[in-house]
C-alpha cells in the first residue's frame, strides 16, 4: 500500500529510543525526509544511519532537550531551512518524573510532569502550525496514552497530562480542520522494544537505571499489584513497531478524512 509519504518532511520528537525510534525508522522506509530529535547524539547518529539504509530520501538529527522552551522553534526552523516545509509532526516526547501516591508528591514534580508530557506538545505544535496553515496541508500526530483515558494508579499527574494531550487533539482538530489539516492521537498502554539498539542515554526509560526501575523500587508489592492491567490477548506489552504502524496511517494520505481521533493500541487492556 502506497501511503503517499515519499518525499514529505517528517519531524519526530524523542526519536532515539523505543516508540519514537520505531516511528522514525518506519517513516524512513516510506522515503521521507526525516528530522529526528532527541538528547542523545550517538543514538541520533545511529537512527540517521539506519534511516538512510531503510530508504529515507534524507535524514538528519537535531540534538535538543524539549524542556528548553526555545528548542521547539529551533527544530521547526532548521527543518524548514533544510527541506522547505514540515509536512508531518509527530509529538512523541512525554514521560513522568515521579511515581507514587499523589498526596505525597510536591508541586515541583507536577510542573515537570506537565511540561514534558503536555508543554512539549503545545510548543512543537505552535511552532509548526503557521507553515502548515499557510500551505493548507499538514498532519499532526500526538502520542497519548491509555493513562489519559482510564488513569494509571500512582501516576496521577502523568495521567492527567496525557488526558490533556487527548483533549488538545480534539480541540485543535476542530480549529484547524478548515485549513485542510488533521490532528490525531495514538494512545498505547505499555510499549517496550526487545532490540538493544532501541535504548538511548537520552531517554529516561532504561531497563536498569531509568525511571521505572527506580520508581518501582519505592512501591510495595501491594501497590505494584494495583498498577497492572490484563487483556484478552496473550501479552499486554506492545512492540514499538505496532504503535508506529498506526502513526504512519494517520500521517498518510489514506487518513485524509480522519481527524480528532484517539486511536488506542493497547491489546484490549481497556476492556
Amino acid at each position: 500500500m502506497d501511503l503517499g509519504l515519499a518525499g514529505k518532511t517528517v519531524v519526530v520528537t524523542g526519536a532515539t529510543a523505543n516508540i519514537g525510534r520505531a516511528i522514525a525508522l518506519e517513516m524512513a522506509g516510506e522515503g521521507v525526509n526525516l528530522v529526528a530529535c532527541g538528547r542523545d547524539r550517538e543514538a541520533g547518529a545511529r537512527v540517521v544511519a539506519e534511516a538512510k539504509a531503510r530508504g529515507a530520501a534524507d535524514a538528519r538529527f537535531i540534538a535538543a532537550d524539549l524542556l528548553d522552551k526555545p528548542a521547539a522553534g529551533r527544530i521547526i526552523a532548521e527543518a524548514i531551512e533544510a527541506y522547505g516545509q514540515v509536512d508531518v509532526l509527530v509529538n512523541n516526547v512525554g514521560g513522568n518524573f515521579v511515581m507514587g501516591e499523589f498526596a505525597e508528591t510536591d508541586p515541583e514534580s507536577w510542573d515537570k510532569d506537565i511540561d514534558i508530557t503536555f508543554g512539549t506538545v503545545l510548543r512543537m505544535t505552535r511552532a509548526a502550525l503557521p507553515g502548515m496553515i499557510a500551505r493548507k496541508s499538514g498532519r499532526i500526530v500526538n502520542i497519548g496514552s491509555t493513562a489519559g483515558d482510564v488513569g494509571d494508579t500512582f501516576l496521577a499527574v502523568y495521567s492527567a497530562s496525557k488526558g490533556a494531550v487527548h483533549a488538545f487533539t480534539r480541540v485543535l482538530a476542530k480549529e484547524i480542520g478548515p485549513h485542510g489539516l488533521t490532528v490525531n492521537c495514538v494512545a498505547p498502554y505499555f510499549t517496550l522494544s526487545d532490540d538493544p539498539a532501541a535504548l538511548s542515554s537520552g531517554s529516561r526509560f532504561k531497563p536498569e537505571t531509568g525511571f521505572f526501575p527506580t520508581a518501582m523500587g519505592r512501591l510495595t508489592p501491594e501497590q505494584m499489584s494495583k498498577m497492572g492491567r490484563s487483556g484478552p490477548l496473550d501479552r499486554t506489552i506492545a512492540k514499538p513497531e505496532e504503535i508506529a504502524a498506526a502513526v504512519l496511517y494517520l500521517a498518510s494520505d489514506r487518513a485524509a478524512f480522519t481527524t480528532g481521533q484517539i486511536v488506542y493500541i493497547d491489546g484490549g487492556t481497556r476492556l
